[in-house]
């Protein structure tokens, strides 16, 4: 497995503790849902950020921490949305 990929994987298990921290509320899913929509977020924010030139996916940075985050947060937001 490739570093960068393992780095985003612990990346989006803080991402989505970050998520679930700044949009608390009551998930069906759990911990393992908002782990789960952490690293998608990770993923996803980390994809978003290295199109717009924020951050690479190579590795671990200050910029894909937040990048990161906001993706777990859009995914957490749209889980929610859909889950009703």
């Amino acid at each position: 497995m490739e570093v960068g990929i393992l780095a985003w994987i612990v990346l989006g298990l803080i991402a989505g503790a970050l998520a679930k921290w700044i949009m608390p509320g009551p998930d069906r899913g759990g911990l393992i849902a908002t782990i789960l929509l952490g690293i998608a977020g990770a993923f996803l924010g980390g994809w978003i950020g290295s199109l717009l030139g924020f951050n690479t996916m190579g590795g671990f940075k200050p910029g894909g921490l937040v990048s990161a985050t906001l993706g777990a947060l859009l995914l957490l937001y749209l889980f929610r949305t859909f889950k009703r």
